[in-house]
């Protein structure tokens, strides 16, 4: 029991939940502006690609952050188009995503390192210790040798909770995802924000992928998302569809894929590595059919 609750079983769970509280604040952005988005895996694996291309072609792993961010928004662009421009059904176009992006990360890959999804290894983002706050007794490692992405993340958390709530603009893009004629009614371009929602979602997922190949690890590997974008999707909905609910709800997932790699268990790996996706379908079952997502969600009819 004592693991349960060590410091280092929290250090694990928010480094597994980094990937997932991003890409879920982009489907919460993305969301709540009437456009589903099934299309998360995709958007991050094409991050991930892109953060490795990046650091090679520049050298420096904080520019593959910014070329993930811009891989991401381009597949979040190619979304928008489809589903606000041509109407495409939503689930499909995201369906579409993934396919393309697993498609084209592999087809890049060998272009580039002739080898099939498989890059070479790059530089990683280094690990920062934060002067006199790690010292401080109990709470200090969070503070000592942790990445950049986790206080990256939580800033981005915060502030897309005050946007969605506190401002404006968070509550026309509410409106917009509930009542898009009230919203167009009162002189809201309904259009240019729902844009802007679904290429900052893709730029988030981007942001995710890029933890997994350039903080994770230091190269990219074929369908090394691995269902993340999913189990985003599943805290979307658990955390109703509010930034900081999906926070919770990513850790609460996170969770579950530490107990595999912290505890010492004498359980089948085959089971443990299920056991996140079992969660995640669980959750989905006692969860969705309560859940209220926006009202005009998947409708951009005019």
């Amino acid at each position: 029991m004592e693991h349960l609750i060590s410091m280092n079983m929290l250090l694990v769970t928010l480094r597994m939940a980094i990937p997932l509280i991003l890409a879920s604040i982009g489907s919460v952005i993305c969301e709540r502006s009437g456009i589903i988005n099934l299309g998360i895996e995709g958007m991050m694996l094409a991050g991930a690609l892109g953060a490795v291309i990046g650091t090679s072609v520049f050298q420096s792993p904080w520019m593959g952050t910014l070329a993930a961010i811009m891989m991401g928004g381009v597949f979040g662009l190619i979304h928008a188009v489809f589903c606000i421009r041509y109407h495409t059904n939503q689930a499909v176009s995201g369906v579409g995503i993934n396919i393309f992006a697993s498609g084209l990360t592999i087809v890049l890959c060998k272009a580039i390192w002739d080898k099939e999804g498989l890059s070479g290894e790059v530089a990683q983002i280094p690990t920062v210790t934060v002067p006199f706050l790690h010292k401080i007794p109990v709470i200090g490692p969070l503070f000592k040798e942790q990445s950049p992405y986790l206080y990256i993340t939580i800033l981005i958390v915060a502030i897309s909770w005050y946007v969605m709530y506190r401002t404006k603009v968070g509550l026309r893009l509410r409106t917009i995802g509930d009542h898009p004629k009230a919203a167009s009614t009162a002189g809201v371009d309904v259009t240019k924000y729902r844009y802007i929602a679904v290429i900052v979602c893709g730029m988030l997922c981007g942001l995710s992928g890029s933890y997994l190949s350039i903080v994770q690890s230091n190269l990219f590997v074929k369908e090394m998302v691995a269902g993340r974008g999913y189990i985003a999707l599943a805290a979307t909905i658990f955390g109703g569809w509010n930034p900081l609910g999906s926070f919770w709800a990513s850790l609460l997932f996170a969770f579950s894929q530490a107990l595999r790699i912290t505890l010492d268990l004498d359980i089948p790996e085959q089971f443990l590595q299920m056991f996140p996706y079992l969660l995640t379908m669980l959750v989905l079952i006692l969860a969705g059919g309560k859940a209220k997502g926006p009202q005009a969600s998947g409708d951009i009819k005019d």
